[in-house]
């Protein structure tokens, strides 16, 4: 979907890694969330609560998930899902625009 409707946009900006990595949080009338957020290039592991769907819409990134040897590679755009009380890496080899979709 190329963009969200009735939704509640979280004004102060979620910032990771002194600031090479920022989102904002978008809250949805039926409860769920999602964040909309760059990447700069760098070497990030994040931990997650939920199940997370990651949707690259441009860039370039490794990604390295649990309990898989090879990492994935994305230019362009992509999809990956990581599973909930884990922590996946990412490398960002260009700029990411991205949006995460927490599953609950």
């Amino acid at each position: 979907m190329p963009e969200f409707t009735h939704v509640k946009i979280v004004k102060k900006a979620n910032v990771y890694f002194d600031g090479k990595v920022t989102s904002r949080t978008i809250k949805f009338e039926d409860g769920t969330m999602k964040t909309l957020g760059f990447m700069q290039i760098g070497e990030f592991t994040f931990n997650t609560q939920h199940p997370e769907i990651m949707e690259i819409y441009t860039g370039e990134l490794e990604v390295y998930l649990p309990g898989v040897s090879e990492p994935l590679y994305i230019k362009g755009e992509g999809v990956f899902e990581v599973p909930a009380n884990s922590k996946f890496t990412v490398h960002v080899k260009a700029p990411v625009d991205y949006c995460c979709s927490f599953v609950k």
